[in-house]
């Protein structure tokens, strides 16, 4: 039985929500200007990092009361992790993208997280399209 399912009367209709594990807010492409790096030019100049998060959320409340109160609101989620990436510098885009997870998992409402943080302007001496790290955090 899940949290949502009421304990008696007559079952939703077929258009109802239901709940589910799978219910993914994704947010694909958030730009933002850090100061990210190994090396001291890195940090002097900063680039441009590119965000990717896919929160796993049940989205069947927000679904019934079409309310953004029940749900994540992607807006301001985004307004924080851009705080984060142009915020204090880390070394490594591991740290960064770690970072950006725990404060996805900060909404009690997120059961997992998958973030990729890609530094397409990374000192790489190579033609390159992109350098990026994934990662995938959950409740314990």
């Amino acid at each position: 039985m899940t949290d949502h399912q009421p304990a008696a009367g007559p079952s939703p209709g077929p258009g109802a929500a239901q709940p589910s594990a799978t219910d993914r807010i994704v947010l694909t492409g958030l730009r933002a200007h850090g100061r990210h790096g190994v090396y001291p030019q890195e940090r002097a100049t900063g680039q441009d990092f590119v965000v990717d998060v896919a929160l796993t959320v049940d989205l069947a409340p927000a679904a019934e009361t079409d309310d953004v109160t029940d749900t994540v609101h992607y807006g301001e989620l985004a307004d924080r992790l851009v705080a984060i990436v142009s915020g204090e510098p880390v070394n490594l885009i591991e740290t960064l993208a770690d970072r950006l997870a725990a404060q996805c998992l900060a909404d009690h409402r997120v059961s997992s997280v998958t973030v990729t943080v890609h530094k397409p302007q990374a000192p790489i001496p190579h033609r390159f399209t992109d350098v990026a790290v994934v990662l995938t955090r959950g409740r314990p």
